[in-house]
């Protein structure tokens, strides 16, 4: 069974406004997730296996849940440092699993029970350069 990951985010990565890093970051984020988006390692963990500290991994963080495409719950609620991915930009097991998440994302959504997540809007494709794909380098 492969993995379906989803289009309202990836279809705009290449616009997120933040740095290469960070994007980069996203997709280890992802990467890590389990099916829905909850991330079981915490800051420090991620610190170690990302070969940064855990300032660093704060700095990488933060821009992606300004953008609610990482959601951290209110600190009464947290069990340690605990992030997850917002369900619109998780990866599922099938796409089956990954409509029904978006229709309940959806409708928590629209019951202010979950935030959308702000990622950039376009009028116009993405840019298509030579090779047919947006130029995603990152830098290490």
């Amino acid at each position: 069974m492969a993995e379906v990951m989803s289009p309202i985010l990836w279809d705009r990565i290449w616009a997120l406004p933040v740095s290469p890093a960070s994007v980069k970051f996203l997709t280890y984020l992802v990467a890590r997730s389990e099916f829905g988006g909850n991330l079981a390692e915490n800051q420090k963990v991620m610190a170690q296996e990302y070969g940064k500290t855990p300032q660093g991994i704060s700095a990488l963080m933060a821009p992606l849940c300004e953008l609610n495409i990482v959601l951290r719950p209110p600190s009464e609620q947290r069990d340690g440092n605990s992030y997850r991915l917002h369900p619109l930009a998780a990866k599922y097991e099938s796409h089956e699993a990954m409509e029904e998440a978006f229709r309940e994302a959806l409708t928590l959504i629209k019951a202010g029970k979950l935030p959308v997540m702000r990622l950039p809007s376009y009028q116009i494709a993405p840019p298509d350069p030579a090779g047919g794909r947006p130029n995603l380098q990152v830098a290490c």
